[in-house]
């Protein structure tokens, strides 16, 4: 048995391996969850004139307070019919173009609105209004490359009159189970079978990475039946199997892809669940063979998968994004393995605290979706006391 990788060499590797996908223009409005691959830029100022931060009248700071005539009212969409004229209020709505000369909007609920007159307090320059220019200038990037786009920044390029984003292809990736005892849910059971449930969840785990997904049929533990699959696994950007990478008799996948022409770059990862961990290639698809047991496969798909997809499509850190909480009961650490221990997440006056389930073997699926957050426990001697601060993924 080789030695182990530990997570981070893993990754490294992984990401070495993961050759950018082409690019394609995207119209911003269906760019949600890609990853920009060139900077978008600003069409036009935004806001593209001065404007009103509030309904109500646009003065001369200078000219109050006091009791002024209305010279002109303006409406959101409308521009005005020239300058403010010295002395005098103009009245305007939530977003409405701020007339030449006026400094200051006063808030409708400040004032006295007789309909030819206005009577306003006091008010200093620059308030309510919002300055030409002051979220972002003509030319200014809005969206570096790298960046995953998501909804905030959708509003931010359509507001700053971007209409395409170039970003990278979405991932092709084939997920195939394997396991002569594999039915699908609703067939009877006959004895020593179990319901498949890997591809579905695998599959669910990418597709938050961008992937577009294809779930091919379960292959049988036989050479051939593994040979098919993989070679039609392997038409996409990354083929992901389930199965059949330990070291028992029925364990063909990693036999199966070497005859095929896949480069295993390594095999095994320090890490629980998940240790018997495959990663190859072969020409620019990425081959990944992730153990049987649904916990394993999926804290492979999160972790390891993932990370790939991120890199394939040119995001800036492609590792998995943790977040920070405090243990709520003591973590016993493993000396040789890194761990990721299923919890739940609770709020808590300090932030979030993470308490792990109960039943935390590999096998138990059922178990580990009662759990909304990995914690990842670092190898080492002695356990992580309650309280402390430690890293996790989160799984809702």
């Amino acid at each position: 048995m080789p030695e182990l990788l530990t997570v981070d060499e893993a990754l490294t590797r992984i990401v070495e391996h993961a050759l950018l996908l082409p690019v394609e223009r995207v119209p911003v409005a269906d760019a949600d969850g890609r990853v920009a691959r060139e900077p978008a830029s600003a069409a036009v100022d935004l806001p593209p004139f001065p404007s009103s931060a509030m309904d109500g009248f646009a003065v001369r700071s200078a000219d109050t307070p006091g009791d002024l005539p209305i010279s002109f009212r303006i409406a959101a969409g409308a521009a005005p019919p020239g300058p403010l004229p010295a002395g005098a209020a103009a009245g305007i709505a939530t977003g409405g173009t701020v007339p030449d000369d006026a400094d200051a909007v006063v808030p409708v609920e400040l004032v006295e609105d007789s309909g030819d007159r206005v009577t306003v307090p006091a008010i200093e320059h620059g308030q309510h209004v919002r300055p030409r220019g002051g979220d972002v200038r003509e030319g200014d990037v809005v969206v570096a490359t790298g960046t995953r786009l998501g909804p905030t920044h959708v509003g931010a390029l359509a507001a700053a009159g971007v209409p395409h984003v170039t970003c990278s292809v979405r991932p092709r990736v084939a997920v195939l189970a394997t396991g002569s005892e594999l039915r699908s849910a609703g067939e009877p059971l006959a004895p020593g079978q179990i319901y498949e449930s890997n591809r579905a969840m695998i599959g669910a785990a990418l597709a938050r990475s961008g992937a577009v997904v294809e779930v091919l049929p379960v292959a049988a533990d036989d050479t051939e039946a593994h040979r098919a699959a993989i070679g039609r696994g392997l038409e996409s950007d990354v083929l992901v199997t389930s199965g059949g990478v330990s070291m028992g008799p029925h364990d063909l996948v990693r036999r199966v892809a070497a005859e095929l022409g896949i480069e295993e770059v390594f095999w095994g990862v320090a890490v629980k669940p998940g240790k018997p961990l495959a990663f190859g290639i072969r020409d620019e698809t990425l081959v990944f063979g992730l153990p049987g047991n649904p916990v394993s496969s999926l804290v492979g798909a999160l972790v390891f998968v993932g990370t790939a997809l991120r890199a394939r499509q040119g995001m800036e850190r492609p590792e998995p994004s943790y977040l920070s909480g405090f243990a709520a009961r003591p973590l016993r650490r493993n000396l040789h393995r890194d761990e990721f221990v299923r919890a739940r997440r609770a709020e808590a006056d300090a932030g979030i605290l993470l308490d792990a389930i109960g039943g935390q073997e590999s096998h138990m699926i059922v178990r580990a979706a009662s759990a909304d957050a990995l914690i990842h426990v670092p190898r080492g001697d002695g356990e992580i006391p309650a309280g402390a601060v430690v890293r996790y993924l989160t799984l809702d």
